[in-house]
């Protein structure tokens, strides 16, 4: 009876550790299951999740890992590329277009862009209205001769539609080597059906400006960006404003993108008082930083037209607006673009960077550009039949303007 109570005992206890063992494993795989998902993918690194608990990832993990698991191609799947679609994924709800990821080539490229050296056809492109669209091509440039004007909306480059492509991914696909040809299916404002351009890249120098003198007394800088060498041209072009003995000026920003903010301020300080505001910078939590004159103010009384159209972008309404809005000049032409944010390049790793909008742009009358673009004072249209006939109806009206300064 001892030995079978011995047996019985070695039974129950040898039961025992089994129940617990399978309670264990059942307890285990249980916990397992209800581990979060970003848990379950072993290789991840990076895995603080954030405080934020009224966002849920789980879903995102739980797709991730899914694919990982279960999708039937696994050669295509690359896992840093979705990485970078993940991030691209994330951005596209802020329908910003000027928030954007830079992988490492595409940061690559648009570090050449900001450079002014680039192999391309020469075009400033943006997303509006939902369409990929020409800003302004550069004067001299291959775009500016294939005939493609401010507004064209991009259709397709090569066989590939536009639609939910980012400005990036256009410009990728769109610069290339220099003497090789790129197609681009095009429709213009007012035509019923695209057209296809075959336009060969070439090495991109961007220009600055030209001048010119009409008539005896007219003075005119045509301006065609805000790069770093901009704000130097622009102070030698006032230079031969000034031994040009003629008495009035216009500044001619149609057709340019933008750039350099910096360069905007300098150019408005040769005609405000030290201290006037050129632009207001408002940030997400509704603060302010006014940028002001630096009170060149050396043509603070001078007749000046400033010609704008649907092509003036960025810094082009940053000193038009500055130089409206204190009283400096009238504008002439069609609506400007309205680009009017202020974005930061913020290094992610190495080899990628993230542009992001911090901040919108104001006038100093506090006119939000982005919302509007700049309204000019005397709106003229340049049709496509007065391009053709070589007629400009925006610069005659400035010098009607100027002839009959300060009447108007």
């Amino acid at each position: 009876m001892e030995k079978m109570s011995a047996k019985k005992k070695i039974f129950i206890i040898f039961a025992a550790l089994v129940i617990i063992g399978a309670s264990f494993s059942i307890g285990a795989a249980f916990g397992y299951s209800r581990r979060a998902e970003i848990e379950k993918i072993p290789w991840i690194s990076g895995k603080v999740q954030p405080n934020d608990v009224t966002v849920d990832f789980e879903p995102f993990w739980k797709v991730w890992r899914l694919v990982e698991d279960k999708y039937g191609l696994p050669e295509k799947v690359d896992r840093q590329e979705m990485v970078w679609g993940a991030i691209n994924g994330l951005l596209k709800p802020l329908d910003d277009p000027y928030t954007t990821f830079f992988p490492p080539v595409q940061k690559e490229l648009f570090e050449s862009g900001v450079r002014g050296n680039f192999g391309g056809v020469g075009m400033e492109v943006s997303i509006k209205d939902g369409f990929l669209t020409v800003v302004a091509p550069l004067k001299g440039t291959p775009a500016f001769a294939a005939g493609i004007k401010t507004g064209d909306k991009i259709l397709k480059i090569e066989d590939k539609e536009t639609t939910n492509m980012t400005v990036e991914e256009a410009v990728t696909l769109i610069r290339g080597p220099k003497g090789t040809p790129v197609n681009l299916t095009i429709i213009s404002e007012g035509e019923d059906k695209p057209r296809v351009l075959s336009v060969v890249r070439d090495t991109i120098q961007i220009p600055v400006l030209e001048t010119e003198k009409i008539g005896s007394d007219v003075f005119v800088i045509r301006l065609h960006n805000f790069s770093e060498r901009s704000a130097f041209e622009f102070q030698k072009a006032l230079r031969d404003f000034v031994f040009s003995n003629a008495d009035k000026l216009v500044i001619d920003l149609r057709g340019n993108p933008g750039g350099y903010l910096e360069s905007a301020v300098d150019m408005a300080s040769w005609f405000l008082e030290v201290g006037k505001p050129v632009l207001r910078e408002k940030y997400r939590d509704g603060s302010e930083n006014v940028h002001k004159s630096k009170g060149y103010n050396a043509f603070p009384n001078f007749p000046l037209v400033i010609l704008v159209d649907g092509g003036s972008a960025s810094a082009s309404e940053i000193l038009a607006g500055a130089l409206h809005d204190n009283g400096k000049a009238k504008l002439v032409g069609e609506k400007t673009f309205g680009k009017g944010s202020v974005q930061e390049v913020v290094p992610i790793t190495g080899d990628t960077s993230l542009k992001i909008t911090i901040a919108r742009w104001l006038t100093p009358n506090g006119v939000d550009i982005t919302k509007a673009g700049i309204k000019p004072d005397f709106e003229v249209k340049m049709t496509s039949e007065d391009l053709k006939q070589k007629k400009d109806p925006q610069m005659d009206k400035a010098l009607e303007i100027l002839k009959g300064w300060p009447k108007q």
